[in-house]
């Protein structure tokens, strides 16, 4: 497999994990000129920008490490478009899902809008 399948096969598996807790998948690859959201989800009444991360394995922190101060940074501007875009009023959090050598883990609420 390629980087690029890689990827979507990591998308595709977050989004069945995030349906299976009841979410809805909103979008999917959300580009801006500030950076791209993997998934738009709902959940309940909150809007869900997610982080997809995937590793062949854990070594060097595993996946959910590697969502550093920079990409937190280029999710929340183009959070910030997607909101804007649509003129969203409501709730919103930054999950990650995190694949390591196969096993998922779903991190809600991973960081906030001040990038911590």
């Amino acid at each position: 497999m390629n980087r690029a399948e890689i990827g979507r096969a990591a998308e595709d598996a977050a989004a069945a994990l995030l349906r299976a807790k009841g979410m809805t998948i909103v979008e999917r690859n959300f580009r801006a000129k500030v950076g791209e959201i993997d998934l738009v989800a709902k959940d309940r009444e909150d809007i869900v920008f997610v982080e997809v991360r995937a590793r062949a394995s854990s070594s060097f922190g595993g996946a959910a490490a590697s969502v550093g101060g920079a990409k937190r940074r280029k999710l929340i501007k183009a959070a910030r478009v997607w909101i804007q875009a649509r003129a969203y009023a409501g709730p919103c959090r930054f999950d990650v899902v995190a694949i390591d050598a196969g096993f998922s883990e779903h991190i809600p609420a991973a960081f906030d809008a001040s990038g911590r």
